[in-house]
């Protein structure tokens, strides 16, 4: 089975031509390969590929105006596929869309993400709208 990587270009699309709501955040669950798959052989683990990805794009990650809202650690799948895993579970919070696509065409960014690329075996990124924080749920 072949894993979510990247975006499709057609959801890039969908994802740019959201109207602009002010703060974004990004679901982002990562599961790790346990070695790296460079395109040119280079050697280290998913957990080292993935390090080096955050190190070279935190300068412009933060540049844009990202932040990590929230992180945690993966412990268990109480509903959902029993086999399903994650290695990185966080969000990250932009000012805005365009903020955000402004990160990925960062020519420094499209360098660090070969890493990126390299390290993940599958993953999920989710644009959500914040809303406020409180007791509650289902209103």
């Amino acid at each position: 089975m072949s894993g979510f990587i990247d975006p499709t270009r057609e959801t890039f699309g969908d994802f740019r031509r959201l109207p602009e709501e002010g703060p974004i955040h990004m679901l982002n669950l990562v599961r790790l390969r346990e070695d790296a798959a460079y395109p040119d052989g280079r050697k280290a683990s998913g957990a080292e590929a993935y390090a080096a990805y955050g190190r070279e794009s935190g300068p412009v990650f933060r540049r844009v105006g990202g932040r990590i809202a929230w992180s945690g650690d993966f412990r268990l799948m109480l509903i959902g596929p029993s086999d399903e895993r994650w290695d990185r579970c966080f969000i990250a919070e932009y000012p805005s869309g365009a903020a955000f696509v402004e990160m990925v065409k960062d020519p420094e960014y499209q360098k660090a993400v070969v890493h990126r690329q390299a390290a993940v075996l599958d993953s999920r990124l989710i644009r959500l709208s914040p809303r406020p924080s409180g007791a509650g749920f289902g209103e």
